[in-house]
């Protein structure tokens, strides 16, 4: 570009640039729309500069970070990905220092991050030079403008950075404005977001931690279902708190104040499991040298807890169906009708269908304790709530053990993040224990951790790729939100996909997934 200029001390106007400068001056004075939409002077900019693209960027003090409000050259979602922290790149480093920058060849540099995507040269092939000023008002940094202009030898340093300067300066005020604007939204969005997360706390059991948008879902669900004398069926893994939400299910309820009862069905032999669960009459059997209560009979005006429902013999299964149909049994060795005012809330980490499949469960049982099916996802499917629950059992053993342990550092969070965690819950509060056991210095280090946490198998990060394994990953996806979408009905996910059920459930067979999950 061909200068034409006058000297005035030490600066250089050049015709081309005086005008530019007088156009948005007038703009400035003379447009309100302006004060909402800068990307008007950005195109003068750019077109009287023959320059390729410019953005603005506004800096929000509230949470120190850099983003595009306005610019001429970039689609919307160039604009949407320039986002830099405070001291991030080139633009980070303008607003922080209140320094221009300006790099020469940007293809040449490790300083240009690219956040935007852009091209690193200009449409002839030609290196450009970028151009970065910090906007001020009052002395404090409210943003910076940037350009970017084929590289030129002939012009300055000075001279890129006095125009660019210049027009900074005129719209200050405006960006000003932006900030304040930007920064008041910030306040807003979060003090809702600390209301929303209030609401969620008053509405999250007092006995459960987590507090990822899954849990938010089951607390919901809870809270729904607390307050009928519904049955209740959860499922899920082991290890995942299926107890800590029967415990919140029944002490939500109206029930609350009445007995609540649970039974590990798994734990208790075949020969004594209807004693324990129906009672007993003296004589019954031998060693029944009196008359003896049930679980259910105890369990009268409250809660029962069936724990490992789907391990219960079938001979058993048949009078719970009774109890579930009728409010009503007898104690074994007995004829005296009991009846009974129970609420029944079961669990099970089992394929219930697959049993009712291979006659080890009861079908009309199934459908009766199924009326609200409550699934709880597993950890490696809410690892938001992995740090929640690091910091809840540390404090848990600080108090049992009479230590000590402050923090966790970030490694060793790092590594509890990314393990598959087969155990859930019961298998990080194990981890946890023993990291608390092992420190010296009060934090849990990385070395603290179990050494399975440590390799790649049983963190579940091997280093896998190709296109079967690419389109194996997005097939599996695509049936999981077809199952989550009909609530794990087979034949509407398998019309939903324009598939066979054939075929359909070849590949949830293949990939092994358990579409009863997607029955809540």
């Amino acid at each position: 570009m061909e200068f034409r200029c006058k000297k005035a001390g030490n600066e250089c106007y050049g015709v081309k640039e005086l005008t530019l400068l007088s156009e948005i001056s007038q703009r400035l004075i003379q447009s309100k729309e302006l004060k909402n939409d800068l990307s008007v002077i950005l195109e003068l900019l750019v077109k009287s500069l023959y320059a390729e693209r410019s953005f603005l960027t506004i800096f929000n003090r509230q949470n120190s970070t850099i983003y595009i409000e306005a610019a001429y050259g970039y689609s919307s979602a160039q604009q949407a990905r320039g986002k830099y922290d405070l001291g991030e790149g080139i633009i980070g480093r303008v607003v922080e220092l209140a320094r221009p920058i300006v790099v020469d060849k940007i293809a040449e540099s490790s300083l240009f991050l690219n956040k935007t995507q852009q091209e690193l040269k200009s449409k002839e092939g030609k290196d450009l030079t970028y151009v970065c000023v910090p906007v001020m008002e009052d002395g404090q940094v409210t943003g910076a403008l940037s350009l970017i202009r084929v590289y030129n030898p002939f012009i300055t340093k000075d001279e890129n950075l006095y125009l660019l300067s210049v027009i900074g300066g005129l719209i200050s005020r405006v960006v000003s404005s932006k900030q304040e604007q930007v920064e008041e939204l910030e306040v807003l969005r979060q003090k809702n977001k600390e209301l929303q997360s209030k609401l969620d706390d008053d509405h999250r059991p007092v006995n459960i931690v987590g507090n990822s948008g899954k849990m938010r879902d089951v607390y919901s669900l809870v809270n729904m279902v607390a307050e009928t004398n519904s049955t209740v069926l959860i499922r899920g893994e082991s290890g995942i708190g299926k107890e800590l939400i029967a415990d919140a299910i029944h002490y939500t309820s109206k029930r609350a104040k009445n007995s609540f009862v649970k039974v590990n069905c798994s734990a208790l032999p075949d020969s004594l499991i209807e004693s324990e669960l129906f009672g007993h009459e003296k004589g019954a059997f031998t060693g029944a040298d009196s008359r003896r209560k049930g679980r259910f009979e105890l369990a009268d005006g409250g809660t029962i807890f069936l724990d490992e429902i789907g391990d219960i013999p079938l001979s058993t299964q048949v009078k719970i169906l009774r109890i579930l149909q009728q409010r009503e049994f007898e104690r074994l060795g007995g004829t005296e009708t009991i009846k009974v005012d129970v609420r029944i809330v079961a669990a099970t980490n089992r394929n219930l269908e697959k049993a009712i499949e291979d006659g080890e469960f009861r079908e009309d049982l199934f459908y009766r304790i199924n009326v609200f099916p409550l699934y709880i996802p597993p950890l490696r499917e809410r690892r938001d709530d992995i740090p929640l629950l690091v910091d809840h059992f540390i404090e848990k053993f600080n108090k049992r053990n009479g230590t000590g342990v402050k923090r966790i550092t970030t490694s060793a969070l790092n590594m509890l993040m990314v393990y598959s965690w087969p155990g859930n819950i019961r298998e990080l509060e194990n981890c946890v224990e023993r990291a608390c056991i092992l420190t010296t210095d009060n934090v849990i280090h990385s070395y603290n951790l179990p050494p399975s946490l440590q390799t790649a198998d049983s963190t579940n990060t091997q280093s896998r790729g190709g296109l079967v394994y690419t389109v194996e990953q997005v097939e599996k996806q695509l049936i999981r939100e077809a199952l989550t979408t009909t609530k794990g009905n087979i034949a509407k996910a398998a019309d939903l996909l324009m598939v066979t059920e054939r075929m359909l459930g070849t590949r949830v067979k293949k990939y092994e997934i358990d579409a009863w999950r997607f029955k809540v």
